[in-house]
């Protein structure tokens, strides 16, 4: 799995000379399996698109849980001070447990909800809030992002994704959504079911729930659909300046 390489290169964040903002890209997990492991792969190629466009990216992992053994976002909230010398690997990705830490900024209301990871991760351009859409949505509501839920082609997961985007709408109400179709490598082009399948969910979430659903369609391994993905999904990220913790500015939603 790639969620465990890197587990611990996000050290020595306060040694490096801060970034003037850190923006913040929501990525909701799939709980049901839906995408199983075309969603982890897909993710990984985004980040390593952005890293190869100068972008040092980590990855705020809420669907793994820190412990003693594999400290996180929970311990670096409490005061935790990374040992001296072990810095970011620029080649690798940065990944951290945090669904103790994610729940503990969830609790908070407003701005301050992730003010804090202006100042932690001053280090970083970009930080992916990969996690569940429960733990999620607070956070999503916190920071005004756009969220991105990844699906399978044609009408698989679609469904999952419509209770996904009617819980975000209900307790997040965020300016916007990104729905990716996925197409897994090796797998037969389906693109009048997925067409068909993406237009009846973003008219649905129009009509029903008042939600602005951006769709996409990506083939995993596709280098320039992944490109174009992560460049979306920068360009609507919610962006926080690492001078002032608690400055938040909400994107402006581009539509490719």
């Amino acid at each position: 799995m790639w969620l465990d390489t890197a587990l611990h290169q996000a050290a020595g964040l306060h040694s490096f000379t801060p970034e003037q903002q850190l923006r913040v890209l929501p990525v909701v997990s799939q709980a049901d399996g839906n995408t199983g492991s075309t969603e982890l792969e897909t993710l990984w190629q985004i980040c390593s698109s952005l890293q190869r466009l100068s972008h040092s990216v980590l990855v705020l992992d809420g669907t793994t849980a820190e412990s003693e053994r594999a400290p996180g976002l929970r311990q670096l909230l409490g005061g935790m001070v990374w040992p001296e010398g072990m810095a970011p690997i620029s080649s690798s990705l940065a990944v951290l447990p945090s669904t103790q830490g994610l729940a503990q900024l969830a609790r908070r209301t407003g701005p301050a909800a992730l003010a804090q990871l202006g100042a932690l991760f001053r280090s970083y351009a970009v930080a992916v809030l990969y996690a569940p859409v429960p733990l999620l949505t607070p956070l999503v509501q916190a920071s005004t992002g756009v969220p991105l839920i990844m699906t399978g082609p044609a009408a698989q997961g679609l469904v999952g994704t419509y209770r996904q985007l009617k819980h975000l709408a209900l307790h997040a109400g965020p300016p916007a959504c990104v729905v990716a179709s996925v197409r897994p490598p090796g797998a037969p082009m389906q693109s009048r079911p997925t067409a068909e399948a993406l237009a009846t969910l973003q008219a649905s979430a129009a009509a029903q729930l008042g939600l602005r659903v951006h769709t996409t369609t990506v083939a995993a391994g596709h280098a320039p659909d992944i490109q174009r993905l992560a460049l979306q999904l920068l360009e609507n990220a919610c962006t926080m300046d690492a001078s002032a913790p608690l400055g938040l500015r909400a994107p402006s939603y581009q539509e490719h």
